[in-house]
């Protein structure tokens, strides 16, 4: 369990170009964790759009509950898992295409990529394929997809998709978050 300083802790990171910030609050609750944040950022296409996102954490790191929210629309996405690997949409329908996916993946933040590192607790040299609840941003739908982690050292894991063939190296601090996610995201200093 990731032992907050006060219970809360505030993480923030910036696209390696271009505008954008996200603002993360991090909270120890009786079941688990809450992540709140605040996400500013710029589309491919140059639209910029501002997405807010909360996640419920349970003590083993599993996604129990995701929220996004798009900012100056009416789009929003609730999702809720058990915890294994079944979802459901916030009216409680069954979502089976998303069976078996332990974790989220929301496309404009670095923090999800803490859900699986910290929930596989990988040793050096060893690594795990998973399915990952992908959710895009600003589009806010949700697909199964594949990825690969594989921890490099203490510190360093490799991250690839493995639909796509994309691959980098995840720098991250002794908590699992992410410092460094090269031509995407690097952490601000905490103040």
């Amino acid at each position: 369990m990731l032992r907050l300083i006060m219970n809360e802790q505030h993480v923030a990171w910036a696209p390696w170009s271009g505008p954008g910030h996200e603002h993360l609050v991090l909270r120890e609750v009786p079941s688990g964790l809450t992540a709140h944040s605040s996400v500013e950022g710029v589309t491919d296409e140059g639209r910029p759009f501002s997405l807010r996102y909360f996640l419920r954490i349970d003590t083993a790191w599993r996604v129990r509950e995701v929220e996004l929210v798009l900012l100056g629309s009416d789009a929003r996405l609730v999702l809720r898992s058990d915890g294994a690997g079944r979802w459901s949409d916030e009216k409680g329908r069954s979502l089976p295409e998303l069976d078996g996916c332990i974790d989220v993946d929301i496309s404009a933040s670095p923090f999800t990529n803490t859900l699986p590192i910290r929930r596989l607790g990988l040793a050096p040299d060893s690594s795990d394929d998973i399915s990952v609840v992908y959710l895009s941003v600003p589009g806010l739908s949700a697909r199964r997809g594949r990825q690969r982690y594989i921890c490099l050292g203490p510190e360093r894991y490799l991250f690839e998709s493995l639909e796509t063939g994309y691959r980098t190296e995840l720098r991250v601090d002794a908590e699992g978050l992410v410092l460094d996610y090269p031509g995407l995201f690097r952490r601000l200093p905490s103040r």
